[in-house]
């Protein structure tokens, strides 16, 4: 590992982007302490002390959002946006064209994105402005659109890190913002976790069941992640002028979990909305129904696994378009052998996408629910670094981890992984 290491620090391009993306996660995490001005940090707290609803954004801001601080709403606004975006690629046909023009067809959906975040930002900086009213030290409209600009500015300026960070570090910035927020409050867990012991509430066995646990969850994510279906594929070989062209096998790789985090991420913002809604909204019937959804009932953890399901099957299929990928492998000779090109081929692999989807749908469910099963098992709570979090950990850095070996293996040193 340490020789692995040295030849990593050998590399000066490799070396410098290292360094870099370590400033950026510097100026980032400096930014969760510069508070938002007019706002009384110690009411922010207690609010937050008082319920877990929006545990899982603050570990996503790196505690920030607790703290109303400047990142307050992290990187959440550009994901939404990104979502949405690729989204309405299938519906809208402009965006359609542009995601098949390449470079300049790319940059101007980033640009379009950028824009969509903007608007996003500055709605939700509102709307939480409005809904956390109580902690404005002079809640005029004037403050709330202060606060709200700041909030936005804030939003804005981690896209612009996490974009420097993709062009100029190591990783994908945005993904690696995420990473750096959930890291970030695990010394505060174990704090709390030894704060547990001190005070007698869980045993010193209790903490060795949930490290045992946590390890396990480690590597079934890993496995999981790392998970493919390679599906072979053969080329005829083709003669052009002088040049002899395919003839060669290779295999399309069907990964288990295709849609990523972002079922969780929906399935979340849907079961969010009722508390949300009961925050703000002092209604009977409305705080009724939040009692239904309350985080960690068992009402709750099914209807979120079955939205989490539903989800997982939808941006699949929204993302991965089968019938483009057997008809560019018609294009361009290549064929399963035994299966005929055309709708044959994408029959085959709707048939092998949809039972795969099926195991990776699971695997999130359970990954999601994850924290609630644990905490009953182990009797430590208000832990949030597990589930969701977790697979974003692994993902993001088994991601980074590939980027760095392929560096590494194109100056020709010995391979970071082994």
């Amino acid at each position: 590992m340490l020789s692995a290491l040295s030849n990593i620090l050998k590399i000066t391009e490799l070396r410098q982007k290292i360094v870099f993306t370590l400033i950026m996660f510097a100026i980032f995490r400096l930014g969760t302490h510069i508070p938002v001005p007019g706002v009384n940090p110690s009411m922010i707290e207690q609010l937050f002390n008082s319920g877990n609803l929006f545990g899982l954004l603050d570990l996503f801001s790196g505690g920030a959002l607790s703290k109303f601080s400047l990142f307050a709403m992290s990187i959440t606004p550009y994901i939404n946006a990104s979502i949405i975006i690729q989204l309405l690629t299938v519906v809208v046909p402009t965006l359609e064209q542009w995601s098949k023009e390449g470079e300049e067809g790319h940059k101007k959906i980033t640009k379009t994105t950028r824009y969509l975040t903007v608007v996003l930002a500055f709605l939700q900086a509102i709307g939480m402005s409005i809904g956390l009213k109580q902690a404005i030290i002079n809640p005029s409209i004037t403050s709330i659109l202060i606060i709200a600009i700041t909030l936005t500015a804030g939003t804005v300026f981690l896209m612009w890190i996490g974009e420097q960070i993709t062009a100029h570090g190591v990783g994908n910035g945005i993904s690696l913002i995420i990473f750096a927020g959930i890291v970030a409050a695990l010394p505060q867990n174990l704090g709390t976790i030894y704060n547990y012991l001190q005070a007698g509430t869980i045993s010193y066995f209790n903490v060795l069941f949930f490290a045992i646990i946590a390890l396990a969850m480690i590597v079934f994510v890993i496995a999981i992640q790392q998970g493919q279906r390679r599906v072979p594929v053969s080329y005829a070989k083709r003669v052009v002028g002088r040049k002899t062209y395919g003839g060669q096998s290779t295999h399309i790789p069907l990964k288990v979990n295709q849609a990523g985090v972002i079922p969780i991420i929906f399935a979340s913002s849907v079961l969010m909305f009722p508390a949300t809604l009961a925050q703000f909204v002092q209604t009977p019937w409305i705080k009724t129904i939040a009692d239904y959804f309350q985080w960690g009932t068992p009402f709750q953890s099914a209807v979120y696994a079955l939205l989490i399901l539903f989800f997982t099957y939808f941006y699949t299929a929204v993302t991965f378009k089968i019938p483009d990928l057997a008809d560019n492998l018609k294009k361009y000779g290549g064929f399963i052998p035994g299966i005929r090109p055309g709708q044959a081929t994408a029959d085959y692999l709707d048939r092998i996408m949809t039972r795969i989807t099926l195991a990776g749908a699971f695997f999130l469910a359970f990954i999601a629910i994850l924290p609630t099963m644990i905490a009953g098992a182990t009797h430590i709570e208000g832990i949030h670094f597990g589930g969701t979090a977790l697979l974003i950990v692994v993902g993001v850095a088994l991601d980074t981890m590939k980027q760095i070996e392929s560096m590494v293996v194109m100056r020709h040193y010995e391979g970071f992984m082994k």
